[in-house]
């Protein structure tokens, strides 16, 4: 999360340029604080969520539903002139916000090591003084827990964790993420959690662009000095997946904004994605080693003692470059009486940590993911993320069953 606006800060993924408020590589996408990718509009009127696509076929060429070309000829975009560079143009009546105008097509060799390395945070800043009328639950303001470094390599010590990068009116920005297991695909997942606000811009916004992950950014740790001019291998080791798929929340969507908290309770995304260059034939999970399942139901805050958050912080004091963690016992964050509470702790994690994963025990006793970073005051002492409930649950299985199979 970047450091942000007013009091909170929405961690947004933006890495080089910091701001003052909230926290993507090859790819044409849309969105700011929530997810989208694929783009089926009957997966978003059956299930409530939000969902935009583009696929990508062999030698480079872009498949595109006949549905979608129609609606991106209504904005006057022209695929072939957009992979060329029309992507750049943010006009607010061509900015695709729809979920079914979501589109992502590959574009090789976008995200290069420098251009990474220079992708700042796009937190969301939220005055503390939103809370002042909440009827909801909100426990004391934890102490702040000092963010731990985790130990390079990273894929060794953390193998699920990565960034995501993207393209918004503002610059490249980044993200964190996590791989998530994919109940249609054992073992084979392709499935990525990250922010809502990471991959579209709310109310006032729509989709962003070029949205990429890299598992095990920079895996040996180097600072940002150390990563110029380095090989993609030694930036992205395990490659740069393009989404041809997302799911966002249509809360966050009608809600979400640059400042404040509001949708910050449905601050969730789900990303379906496929490597740059078509790959070794295996699936992301294969290729990291891992995926972390996704825990819907977990307990009450009082019943948790334990939640571990994970991310790539950008604003000062950190680079955006390296990886660390903050463990702490939760307490209860209300920021709207009718939107469900969410989830806080101590940590001194930055913009740029905005949708990394929260991970708890879950209810087979084994490490799993129960949230991600949503928002954070600007004076970075503390982070909260959404309790994943129907909502969340309903957009992950709609990317799974969308995948199932394949």
């Amino acid at each position: 999360m970047r450091s942000i606006r007013p009091s909170f800060t929405a961690r947004r993924g933006r890495s080089a340029r910091r701001r003052t408020s909230p926290l993507p590589v090859v790819a044409l996408a849309a969105a700011l604080a929530l997810t989208a990718t694929a783009c089926e509009s009957g997966d978003a009127e059956a299930g409530g969520e939000a969902t935009a696509s583009a696929a990508a076929g062999g030698e480079g060429k872009i498949t595109i539903p006949q549905d979608i070309k129609d609606k991106l000829k209504e904005h006057g975009i022209d695929l072939d002139k957009w992979k060329d560079g029309a992507w750049k143009q943010w006009d607010k009546d061509d900015w695709l916000r729809e979920a079914k105008d979501y589109i992502n097509p590959i574009i090789e060799g976008l995200w290069d090591p420098d251009r990474m390395r220079k992708a700042e945070d796009p937190d969301r800043g939220v005055d503390e003084s939103d809370l002042s009328g909440d009827q909801g639950v909100t426990d004391p303001t934890p102490q702040p827990v000092d963010a731990q470094a985790v130990s390079p390599t990273y894929h060794a010590n953390a193998p699920e964790a990565g960034k995501v990068f993207f393209d918004s009116p503002e610059g490249t920005m980044v993200c964190s993420a996590t791989v998530v297991q994919d109940p249609a695909n054992p073992g084979k997942s392709n499935m990525v959690w990250t922010a809502g606000h990471c991959v579209h811009a709310g109310k006032s916004g729509g989709w962003y662009r070029n949205i990429a992950f890299v598992p095990s950014y920079n895996d040996a740790g180097k600072d940002a000095a150390q990563l110029k001019g380095v090989s993609k291998e030694e930036a992205a080791p395990y490659g740069v997946w393009w989404a041809d798929w997302a799911q966002t929340s249509e809360q966050w969507i009608a809600q979400g904004g640059p400042t404040g908290g509001n949708g910050a309770s449905y601050d969730f995304a789900v990303l379906h994605v496929k490597p740059e260059a078509g790959g070794s034939g295996k699936s992301l999970e294969e290729t990291v080693g891992s995926a972390l399942p996704v825990e819907f139901n977990a307990p009450a805050v009082p019943d948790v003692d334990s939640i571990k958050a994970i991310g790539y912080p950008a604003a000062a004091p950190f680079d955006g470059q390296k990886l660390y963690q903050c463990q702490d016992k939760p307490g209860r964050l209300s920021i709207a009486a009718s939107d469900p509470t969410m989830y806080r702790i101590g940590c001194t994690m930055t913009g740029g940590s905005s949708g990394g994963g929260w991970v708890a025990t879950g209810s087979d006793g084994k490490p799993a993911l129960v949230s991600n970073t949503s928002i954070g005051p600007v004076d970075a002492g503390w982070l909260a993320g959404p309790r994943l409930g129907k909502e969340a649950k309903g957009i992950f299985d709609s990317v799974s069953d969308k995948f199932a199979g394949r």
